[in-house]
């Protein structure tokens, strides 16, 4: 018997289509421009450090969305666990931070495409248009980061397994490049590349540490497409959890294919310390180019995958009348949130307009926003713990509450590195202007449609919940 099924949504992922959406979703194109990075703040095993305790910081948090997700597979993720949980306003907090990671990283993305181009292309700009801090905005640059979001909402918008399919793809396409990296890396490696083993210190390995979150989310985007999976509800738990530990092995693996191959002062002054650890590996140019393509496809995943999870977080918000039931429209046939899609496929169409610039303003806004998110799914964890200790529950993270408090006392942790004077501070006024206005729209909504979702329809939602969550298979 398949659970809470829905006559609007259509189940058309498989185990594998899951795996890749998440696994793709996080292995985009940051591991590409950043690895030098994170080498040279932390030395190449300080980095491969700071991802093995990102990674198993990200995993808390992922087991105990992947409790959840297993026990309410159903579309909206973190929105459902938090109302069942705590309840409709703090659900609502959840939610919108959320959307607003979702479209944080679309937009990144929209913005990044055009940027990777220009390695290949360094001629390419034409059209001069005007400057924004500094950078120069062209109408050719401009023009192919719009042509990009268009391709990928016009995908999302003929239905989920076209973009699955999609996401198939360019997966595999990035996993065979990573892999030719770390395989020839494997047979020319020079140790005497990684010295020093640590660079900065704690300060050095903390400064790669922060950025981890960002470079892991992705995973959080399969509970938003529980109710078009044919999956069995333990499965999506299992899933979550193994899509985290593969994307960390692909974060070090890189980390210790580019830190043998390179010499520090090489990967100090690269533009692109990766692609030309790939040149050096194979001894020619060509393969550089084949790294960055790879990288491409990267950028097409994340975006894919990440319009998928904000315009299902959209449509349910407009599902649960939080937000305007417009953004619940559904297509007619494909059965996909078609105006949600639209709608984040229209503000990463315009976010090129704003220039290169705009890549740095959206992590830190939206990092801030994913943190956010993970906290209230933390609280909810334990909530529904006390509260429903008989909830069915396929895929159990522990027989206690440990991994809960775990993942909350390390999302308040996160957070305060986003607030001023601590080292990832959102930058005024750009970053902060984006955070709030997004909160200010956000809380605009919720006093304008608080009498859609009063207290007495959260618990007719909830009790409803509960009653298909206690007769469903485990």
């Amino acid at each position: 018997m398949n659970i809470n099924k829905d006559p609007n949504l259509n189940k058309v992922l498989s185990r594998l289509d899951v795996l890749f959406l998440s696994f793709g979703a996080m292995i985009g194109w940051g591991w590409v421009v950043l690895t030098g990075n994170w080498i040279t703040t932390a030395g190449t095993i300080g980095a491969m450090v700071a991802f093995v305790l990102g990674g198993l910081l990200v995993t808390f948090v992922g087991l105990t969305y992947a409790e959840l997700a297993s026990s309410m597979p159903k579309t909206g993720g973190a929105l459902i666990y938090v109302l069942r949980g705590i309840g409709p306003k703090a659900a609502f907090i959840a939610s919108w931070a959320l959307a607003l990671s979702y479209i944080s990283v679309v937009g990144f993305q929209a913005v990044a495409f055009p940027t990777v181009i220009e390695y290949v292309f360094p001629n390419y700009k034409v059209g001069y248009i005007y400057t924004i801090t500094n950078y120069d905005v062209y109408l050719s640059w401009v023009l192919v980061g719009v042509l990009g979001s268009i391709f990928i909402t016009i995908f999302n918008y003929f239905g989920v397994k076209s973009a699955a399919i999609l996401q198939m793809i360019l997966t595999i396409i990035i996993a065979i490049t990573g892999l030719m990296l770390m395989f020839g890396a494997s047979f020319t490696s020079n140790f005497t590349h990684v010295e020093p083993l640590f660079a900065g210190g704690t300060v050095g390995i903390i400064s790669v540490l922060i950025m981890t979150p960002f470079m892991f989310s992705g995973f959080d985007v399969i509970p938003q497409t529980a109710e078009e999976m044919n999956v069995a509800p333990k499965s999506i738990g299992k899933i979550l959890i193994l899509s985290v530990g593969l994307a960390a092995v692909f974060y070090i693996g890189i980390i210790f294919a580019v830190g043998v191959s390179l010499d520090k002062s090489v990967i100090g002054s690269s533009i692109l310390p990766t692609a030309d650890a790939m040149a050096k590996v194979y001894g020619s140019s060509l393969f550089a180019n084949i790294l960055i393509l790879g990288g491409i496809a990267g950028i097409l995943t994340s975006w894919n995958a990440f319009i998928i999870g904000g315009s299902r977080i959209l449509y349910t918000m407009a599902e649960k009348k939080m937000i305007p039931t417009w953004f619940g429209k559904l297509h007619p046939k494909n059965n996909t949130p078609i105006n949600s899609i639209l709608f984040i496929g229209s503000l990463a169409t315009v976010a090129p307009l704003l220039g290169r610039p705009m890549l740095v303003w959206l992590v830190n806004a939206g990092g801030i926003a994913i943190v956010v998110a993970y906290f209230f799914v933390a609280v909810a964890f334990i909530q529904l713990r006390r509260k429903e200790p008989q909830m069915v529950r396929p895929f159990r993270a522990g027989k206690s509450n440990t991994i809960g408090w775990i993942a909350l006392i390390l999302s308040i942790g996160f957070i305060s590195l986003y607030l001023p004077g601590m080292p990832a501070a959102l930058v005024w006024p750009y970053e902060w202007l984006i955070f709030a206005g997004w909160w200010i729209i956000g809380f605009s909504l919720m006093v304008k449609m608080r009498s859609n979702y009063t207290k007495g329809e959260m618990i007719r939602i909830t009790e409803k919940e509960k009653f298909i969550n206690q007769n469903s298979d485990r």
